[in-house]
This record gives C-alpha cells, structure tokens and sequence, in this order.
C-alpha cells in the first residue's frame, strides 16, 4: 500500500507524471489524471488513493459539472484543489465548445450548443452565447449559478464577458431543473431588464431560450422568449 503523500515521493513507475511522460495521456486512468491535478494527497493517502476514493464517491461526470464550492467540501480535498480541479474541467470544456464557425441563427442551434452541458444539472445556469456581428458565436460565458429553481443574475455580471469581447449581440440561455422549460414570471421580469441593459451598452440580447426535457405533448426541450412573444 502506498503512503506518499507526494506524487514525487512514490515509486517511479508509480508516478503518474512518469507514466504519461513514457506512455501518454491515454495510458492513464481518470484517478491518475486527477492525482497529476491535486499533486499531493492527505495523511494516510497518496495523491493517486485520494483520486481514487474521490472518484468512488462522486462519478466524473458530476466532478466536472460541480461548483467550486462543491468540490472543496470534499474530504481532502479543500479550496485550493478545488480550484485546481475546476480549472482543468473548464478548458477541457471550452475545447469542445464550438467557436466562431458556428453561426447561431435559431433558438434550436442556441439550445444545441448548450443541451449537453446544462440539461442534467441540478441547479439553475445561467450563461451567455456572445455572438459577433454576423451572429457568429464567439464563446459562452458562464454567468451565474443559482439554487434548486432560481438563478442569480446581475447586468453587470452578464455584460462583463460581452464587453471584453466586443461582442456584437448575445442570447441568453439557462435551464430549469424540473425539466419543465416554461419561462417564470421572474424569467420574464430579469430577460426585460437585461434587453434594456443591453440598449444602454449597445449589445443587443437576441433571445433568452429556456433548456429543460422534452416530455410527452411537448415538441422540444427548450422555449424561446422571443418566439413566444414575452420579450
């Protein structure tokens, strides 16, 4: 049983560093990958035990859609790994999110680029497709993350990425965890204010498309703002 606390203080063909360096990423296990992100492990587990054990408790699919302060609740884990973590999930995201070559012209492709990501959350996200002037997309911007069945959602916070990347104009996606993506009294109220905000700025908010489930007597997943007439 290994008792390193350090990936460097294991044997070296226990090394996982090692391993990738000699035999590629491929090679690896995901509890080696992640051992290789948290560097060390805690009293009584190395690095890798640790990757292992996490991974037991919490498959890797909820790994990487979890919140920051999710993950450093996790026994041996804390805040500094947590961030670790979920800076290496984020890029390997944004490298299979479609770029500008994608032209978002119907709610359909705005829900399409973002399904995947959000439509098995437990939690309401609230993000941002930023569009240039040809409605190619540029990237999406996470914006906030809310409870059960509210986001949190502040102009400032949804402007700062459209801004930074002088985008010309954004639709406005989140989800609804119950699976049922009918628009709130506060989806319409919060979609209003956000369109005025954008005149001010000059970015114009496209849309605002609701991800859920398609159910029995419900054509697709997601609703449209715009289509129905509420913005």
């Amino acid at each position: 049983m290994m008792n390193s606390y350090l990936i460097r203080e294991m044997a070296p063909n226990e090394r996982p560093r090692e391993r990738l360096q000699h035999h590629g990423a491929s090679a690896l296990g995901d509890a080696e990958l992640i051992a290789i992100l948290l560097r060390t492990g805690v009293r009584g587990q190395s690095a890798v035990q640790l990757a292992q054990e996490l991974l037991r408790q919490h498959p890797l699919e909820q790994l990487v859609s979890a919140p920051v302060e999710q993950l450093a609740q996790i026994k041996g884990i804390g805040g500094a790994k947590a961030i670790q973590l979920k800076a290496a999930f984020e890029l390997a995201k944004r490298l299979n999110r479609p770029r500008d070559r994608v032209v978002v012209n119907s709610p359909a492709t705005a829900a399409g680029i973002v399904r995947d990501e959000l439509r098995d959350l437990d939690r309401e996200r609230f993000c941002v497709l930023l569009l240039n002037t040809k409605n190619g997309l540029i990237r999406v911007a996470d914006v906030s993350e809310g409870s059960l069945n509210a986001s949190i959602v502040e102009p400032r916070e949804v402007f700062k990425d459209a801004i930074a990347a002088s985008a010309a104009s954004m639709i406005l996606v989140h989800n609804h965890p119950s699976g049922d993506p009918t628009p709130s009294s506060e989806d319409i109220s919060i979609t209003k204010r956000l369109v005025k905000a954008g005149e001010l700025l000059n970015i114009v908010v496209l849309d605002h498309v609701i991800v859920g489930h398609r159910a029995p007597g419900r054509e697709q997943d997601y609703v449209s703002l715009k289509e129905l007439g509420l913005m």
